[in-house]
């Protein structure tokens, strides 16, 4: 391995290990409260896909579901091109945290 590709790998280590330890948010703080995930590791790995994918406001908008899982079926199935828009971000996130947090 040479030094270049060794100073990588410890550069991205270390981006993953402050990922780790940067403030949960709203996704994290959910999941936590809800009690779903089986790994504790799964949460903050859900809150990284969505910083990558969602708004802060679509994050918290989100992390609603997990307290009343109603409500994501009324933003689906919802007329609104607001709640539209937003379940199409909402899916790529679901889609992207699912197949990156396994």
């Amino acid at each position: 391995m040479t030094f270049k590709t060794t100073l990588g790998l410890c550069a991205f280590s270390g981006a993953m290990a402050l990922a780790s330890m940067a403030s949960a948010g709203p996704i994290d703080n959910a999941c936590q409260k809800a009690g779903r995930a089986s790994n504790p590791g799964t949460c903050g790995c859900i809150q990284q896909v969505a910083d990558m994918t969602l708004s802060h406001r679509d994050q918290r908008r989100a992390a609603s579901f997990f307290h009343d899982p109603d409500r994501a079926q009324e933003v689906r199935m919802s007329d609104r091109k607001s709640d539209s828009d937003f379940w199409d971000r909402y899916k790529n996130f679901a889609a992207t945290a699912e197949g990156f947090c396994k």
